[in-house]
């Protein structure tokens, strides 16, 4: 099943590699894909809960879903995420 998740903070190549390193970790996740232009992240999950888990991560990550508040935390949580994406 195959699902798009519309993200906050999302601004460059550094997210986007530290997002799909961290998504297509996760259990019954892949083909992760990430739209820069359109703070998009595309993915197949094998049981409709497994979107939960990927909601969690990004939020954990600092890019939370359209849908959440963007505080503070998640935006520093984003500029850390990011900078860890570009070094590695």
């Amino acid at each position: 099943m195959r699902t798009t998740i519309r993200v906050q903070n999302l601004k460059c190549g550094g997210c986007a590699k530290t997002i799909t390193s961290h998504i297509s970790k996760l259990e019954n996740i892949s083909s992760v894909e990430i739209d820069i232009n359109h703070g998009a992240v595309t993915f197949c999950m094998i049981h409709p809960n497994d979107g939960e888990a990927v909601l969690t991560k990004l939020k954990d990550l600092g890019y939370p879903s359209i849908n959440e508040g963007n505080t503070m935390i998640s935006k520093v949580k984003s500029y850390v995420s990011c900078a860890s994406g570009k070094i590695s």
